[in-house]
């Protein structure tokens, strides 16, 4: 099994890379090839709006770090992306890598039931930290990437892992309920 796991926090040591961290570990523990890719480490755009991925090209046209990153997400048979809340949202590497994923949609995606160019039933994990202890507070977020990444990938099943509360990042930051649940998410995807 190849997993490509993404963190997209900007800092290094973050609660997100901890989660994938230990997912990553059970992972490979259990046979599966994981893949860590920092967004923040490449140099990329977010999407321009040119619309060749639904009328000239069949993938996005830009050719930055990200490029082959997209082209790889294709093989894995589960993406794992691991992300902050800041300011209410998403940071700004997650949503440029996010909106580029548009690319994989047929361009007759609003009408068609599979409008995905990518293979169907990859496995998603969504992992969320966020330094509000409230579990209420953007609660909301998670749901609408993964609906749309549902769309966009064709992941035939996700799981969202919500770290609250958690603020300051790396190992020691992130409790270990949150770490346990990590590694048992990496058991369920590798073993079904």
């Amino acid at each position: 099994m190849k997993i490509s796991c993404l963190i997209g926090s900007p800092r290094p040591e973050s609660n997100g890379a901890a989660l994938i961290g230990r997912f990553a570990e059970t992972a490979e523990s259990l046979g599966a090839t994981v893949e860590k890719i920092v967004l923040n480490d490449l140099n990329y755009r977010g999407c321009q709006g040119c619309m060749a991925c639904k009328t000239t090209a069949e993938k996005c046209v830009q050719e930055d770090e990200l490029a082959p990153v997209l082209e790889s997400l294709k093989g894995a048979d589960a993406v794992v992306l691991a992300m902050p809340i800041y300011c209410s949202d998403v940071p700004g590497q997650v949503k440029c890598f996010i909106d580029r994923t548009y690319s994989y949609m047929k361009p007759n995606y609003r009408t068609e039931r599979n409008a995905s160019r990518v293979p169907a039933g990859k496995k998603l994990v969504l992992m969320v930290t966020q330094g509000a202890p409230a579990e209420e507070l953007f609660a909301e977020v998670p749901r609408k990437y993964v609906d749309f990444l549902s769309r966009s990938m064709a992941f035939g099943e996700s799981q969202i892992l919500r770290a609250v509360g958690v603020g300051g990042g790396g190992t020691t930051g992130v409790p270990d309920r949150y770490l346990e649940e990590a590694e048992k998410f990496a058991r369920q995807v590798v073993t079904g």
